[in-house]
């Protein structure tokens, strides 16, 4: 049996729930969720250009698991980006 998830602290929020290509009908795509720890993750390093480190003190989690949490939600834009897919943001 694994550990609980350790509460994450979650400040910012989408603009929009989905973005998906432009001409194409939802129900044609693949879509991709885009979890809230990973959009905050994602906002903070990237658009707020925080470190590493005090972004993870910020969302109350360890430097290591904010390091994954960025790194999947990069992989999940590059991959909606490249592929054409849909990417549906969590609340």
């Amino acid at each position: 049996m694994g550990r609980n998830k350790i509460p994450r602290v979650i400040c910012g929020k989408p603009a929009d729930s989905c973005f998906k290509p432009n001409g194409i009908p939802m129900n044609q795509l693949a879509q991709l969720d885009l979890a809230a720890d990973e959009f905050e993750a994602l906002r903070l390093v990237d658009l707020q250009g925080m470190h590493q480190q005090d972004a993870a003190v910020a969302m109350g989690v360890s430097r290591q698991t904010l390091a994954n949490l960025v790194k999947s939600a990069r992989f999940k834009v590059a991959d909606c980006l490249v592929n054409g897919k849909a990417l549906m943001m969590c609340p």
